[in-house]
Parts: structure tokens; sequence; C-alpha cells
């Protein structure tokens, strides 16, 4: 096995001390033999004399020896492709072998660095390095992909509705893996960003009616909640593709418990606990807990899945596992009445105490689901997760659709 370290900032930095401490000492305990020291550079070009300089990286070198550190491998990050001349003198002024030094191009897409790396040598001089006995790697299913991503034609709007929208980041993962959906779909995924707290009974048409999809994520706290349901009310009464993750699925539940099962007080147990009908509760083993750190649902979880439903047909799977971080659940005592009015109850904890998921049927809404759990954890760009795929494709049909717009 080979583990892979990364020490970010730049070297020199205050913060990154300790941790440029504890890989040399790492390097000492291992072995030479069995410890790689890769460092990233960037070699800036001048535009007003014509040449790339590698002063920096000359510099960050001499810093890393003073601290017990001599890189092995130089990755050098720039622009414009580096000449034999700035590599060899990357070589001779840093102490590395002269195809240790690799060219590290910006590219148009992320997702071809892997290939360009590959194209100069970097995995093999690594697996040299550390004396790895390893075959050529088959990159054609990456490639495959990268042509999937150059010829995309498609195009859809999804909006996600949270309250950290400012700060995209919040959502990087989510954001993703619908890149990742959108890859294999044929599709460029345009992002909606709309800020739950907008969200009134006046404003929804107007914020969400360029949206193909919704997305309701994660989140805690009750700031931006009414906002939440009433996006989710608008999906499902003018069938726009839907998917609530983990808060959103109790956001939806919340709304379909009022304005479908007549129940006009639903409410989670996080946001009220006067509620008459609380619809989100804690969950049973948490009941009486007042020390909240470290007690919530936490990591991967077997959910098992209804034959027939909408996601067994996405997942083509019977039991899967998804990774989870919430404290609250669908309330039983309200499961009988929600499905008796529509809201499939489609996946569950093995021995079924816990809603895992929930939809609406087909030939009622086009796609609306709802997850405790989170899928974008899971969405690789060369396997995206089936829901998003599913939210994507949906998402595309509703552009066909609704190519004018909604009213």
């Amino acid at each position: 096995d080979v583990m892979i370290t990364e020490v970010g900032g730049t070297t020199g930095d205050i913060e990154s001390q300790p941790f440029l401490e504890a890989i040399r000492q790492v390097s000492l305990e291992v072995g030479s033999d069995n410890c790689l020291f890769i460092h990233v550079t960037l070699v800036p070009y001048l535009r007003w004399s014509g040449e790339h300089k590698s002063k920096p990286t000359q510099h960050s070198v001499k810093e890393l020896r003073s601290m017990g550190i001599s890189p092995n491998i130089i990755i050098a990050r720039a622009d414009d492709p580096l000449d034999d001349d700035i590599k060899s003198k990357i070589s001779l002024f840093c102490n590395v072998k002269p195809d240790c030094v690799i060219e590290n191009l910006t590219v148009p897409c992320l997702y071809e660095a892997p290939i360009m790396l590959h194209r100069n040598g970097l995995d093999r001089v690594v697996c040299r390095e550390l004396n790895l006995d390893v075959p050529e790697p088959d990159l054609s299913e990456w490639q495959n992909m990268l042509a999937k991503i150059k010829t995309r034609k498609k195009k859809a709007t999804i909006a996600i509705v949270g309250k950290y929208v400012r700060l995209h980041d919040a959502y990087l993962s989510i954001m993703e893996s619908l890149s990742h959906a959108g890859f294999e779909a044929g599709a460029n995924v345009n992002i909606l960003w709309v800020d739950s707290e907008d969200i009134t009974e006046d404003s929804v048409s107007e914020l969400l009616r360029g949206a193909n999809g919704i997305i309701v994520p994660g989140g805690f706290g009750s700031r931006g909640i009414e906002g939440k349901i009433t996006a989710c009310r608008y999906a499902r009464e003018n069938r726009v593709p839907f998917l609530g993750i983990c808060l959103g699925l109790q956001v939806a539940v919340i709304e379909f418990a009022r304005n479908a099962a007549g129940l006009r007080d639903a409410n989670s147990g996080e946001f009220s606990r006067t509620a008459g009908h609380l619809v989100i509760d804690t969950m049973p083993e948490q009941v009486g807990i007042t020390q909240k750190g470290g007690t919530m649902r936490l990591g991967a979880y077997p959910c098992k899945i209804v034959p027939g439903t909408l996601i067994h047909k996405l997942y083509a799977a019977s039991e899967i596992s998804e990774r989870h971080r919430h404290r609250y659940e669908v309330n039983n005592h309200y499961r009988d009445v929600l499905a008796e009015k529509g809201l499939r109850i489609c996946g569950t904890s093995p021995n079924g105490k816990l809603v895992e998921a929930v939809e609406l049927p087909q030939d009622l809404h086009p796609f609306y689901v709802g997850v405790q759990f989170h899928p974008e954890f899971l969405s690789r760009p060369n396997k995206p997760h089936p829901l998003f795929l599913g939210l994507v494709k949906a998402a595309l049909n509703d552009a066909v659709i609704n190519k004018g717009g909604r009213g």
C-alpha cells in the first residue's frame, strides 16, 4: 500500500512547520527507500523577458532543506511549456534527477491533469523511486470520460436551495456530483444559487422559474427552513425534478405532511418542540441525551431498498451502503398517514426501523426523491452517483418540456 499525505501552504509558513517536522520524522523512521518527497512549486513566466524563472523554486527547496527535507521529485506548475534549459537548471540547483522535474501545465479541464502527468512520466518516476514493480496503467476509462466531457451539448439548470449559498464551497461535493452526472449524461449543468432565506410564497416562482431541477442539501438549524419547505412545495406541485439530501428529505416530509396529508402544524423536533405533529423527531437512541457532541448517526450504514421503486431502478440493487451525518429521523408514528397520501417510503435501515429514503411515484411526479444520507460523498468523475445522474437526466427532460420556461 502507498499512503499519500499532502501538506498544503507555502514553505516557511509557521502553521505548516509542525507537519513538515512530522513528515521529516516519518522519512527517518521508515527509511528513504519507503518515503518519497514530492514538492510542487510555481515556475512563473515573465512576459516582458520571455522566460521562465527558477529562483522561486530554488529558494523553496533551500527552505525545505533547512528543515531536513530534500525533495525527490519537483512538480513545476506553469501556464506555458517549460524548455529543457529551465528543467536542467532546476535539476542542477535543486539536486534532483533530470527526469524528476515534472512539468505540470495549466489545462482547460482539471480532469486532463492525470493524463498530462502520466504523459510527463510522473507515475513511472514515482514507481521507480519507491521500487514498485507495477504494470502500465490502463487509462482508457479516464480517456473515455474526457471524451464525454469535451462533447457535451445538452444544458440543464439545477437550483441549489440552501442557507450557505454565498460561500459556494460549502456545497462543493454537490457541485462536483452534478458535474460528474453531467459528464455521463452529455450535459453542461448550470447551477442556480438560491438563498432559502429569500424564498417566500410570493417570491418562490420568480426565484425558481429557471430551474429544471432543485436540490435542497443538508444543514442544521432553523434559519431559512420555511424557505426550503416552500421550495419543496414548488417542486412537488410544479413537477420539477427534486432531490432532498439529509435535511432536504426532512423538509420535504414536513412540506408533504402540511400540504398533502393535512397536518397543518407539522414540523421537526429540531425546530419546534411544541408543534402538534413532529413528523421529524429525535432518533430513539438520542432521546435524553443532553451532551450532543459526538452523538450523531455518523458514517456508512446499509440501506434496504424497496423493489419496484424509482431509487431501486436507479441503483439497480436491493441493498446499498451510504454515508450519514444526522441526529433526526422521520417519526415512525406518521409513516402510515404519509404513505396513504402518496409519499412512498422506498428505503429503510435493514431492520425497517429508520426511514432512509422517500419518493413520489412517477405517475405523480417525474423525479421527487429525498434521502437521509449524503450521496454526494460517493460520486466520482468516472462513476457518477445514481441519484445525481437520475436527477440530471430528469432535469434534461424538463428542459425540453419547459423550453419556453414556466409560467
